[in-house]
Formats: C-alpha cells, structure tokens, sequence
C-alpha cells in the first residue's frame, strides 16, 4: 500500500508535464514545509480538476487572499502514485478549498474471485491537499496554460496535429 498524505498548509500547488507534446505525462505537485508530494495523473483529470474549480470559484465567496502564479515542479519528479479519482471539497471553517486525490487501484481478477466478501471499501492511499484562493487562481490558470502546450489541435476534426503531420478523417 502506498503512503497517504494530509496537507492542511501547502507553499505550492502545481500542475505540469515531462516529455514532448504528444507524449507527455502529467503530474499534481504540493509542497508543504520541507514534503514534496507528487502525483501522476492524466491530462483530462487535470483539465477537469482545474474547470471544477474555476465553477466553484464563482459559486462560492471565498476571503480574497493574495493573488500568486503557479509555480514550476520541483526537481527532480518522483510520483508517489497514479491518480485514480479526485474529489473537491470546502472546509467553511478555514475558507480553504481540499482537493482529495485517491490512489488508482488496480484490481486483479485472480483476487477478485477469491475475495467472496469484496466491498466498496477504498484501500488506496489518499492525499488531501487545502488551499486559498490565491492558489486556486493560480492553479486554475497555470493548469490551462500546461493543457495548452501540447499538440496543435486540427480545426476541422478536434484531433491532435503530430510534428510529422496529421491524417484527418474529414479530408477525405
């Protein structure tokens, strides 16, 4: 099983990718203190996670705090584990927004069958991360700016423009 992590104060809520567009990978980053927790995910849940949070921006008064930009991943990225869900949460009492990210758990169809009292029950690990306004802002526009800088997209079918060309279907 794989560490879980409570950040009630993070310095650092990031998004970013390594790799070339096209093959790049994702990652969510948090720095509390002296802990840096990264986190690989897809580019869709960050998109989502980053639209979520511009709505909930918008439906919920939060105490403006002070205004910052998304920072770079630290170096060097080690991911403690792959993202399977995300959930968003408000904690009223602090005016912080808590990002839950659960662990994606591969489940093996041998261990399925013999476990006769399988439940619903999550086993992974789990990071909850609480941030400010400042850092939902700056996450929510640094995250857009990272699902910006891949691949050119056709205007004609809404698919990926590799460097070595693009085959798209409505040209035909």
């Amino acid at each position: 099983m794989s560490s879980s992590f409570d950040l009630p104060e993070v310095s650092a809520f990031a998004a970013g990718t390594e790799g070339p567009p096209g093959q790049r990978v994702f990652f969510l980053q948090a720095v509390s203190a002296d802990q840096v927790v990264t986190l690989r995910l897809e580019k869709q849940q960050v998109a989502l996670l980053a639209d979520y949070l511009d709505r909930l921006l918008t439906t919920y008064e939060f105490e403006p705090t002070v205004a910052t930009t998304m920072p770079d991943l630290v170096q060097p990225v080690l991911p403690e584990w792959i993202v399977g869900s995300m959930m968003v949460a408000i904690d009223e009492a602090r005016a912080k927004v808590v990002v839950i990210a659960e662990e994606l758990e591969l489940i093996d169809d041998e261990d399925e069958e013999e476990d006769d009292d399988f439940d619903d029950e999550s086993t992974g690990a789990q990071a909850r991360i609480c941030l400010d306004r400042g850092q939902v802002e700056a996450f929510i526009a640094g995250a857009r700016e990272v699902i910006g800088g891949g691949r050119p997209i056709c205007r004609l079918c809404g698919g990926p423009i590799d460097a070595d060309g693009h085959a798209c279907p409505r040209m035909n």
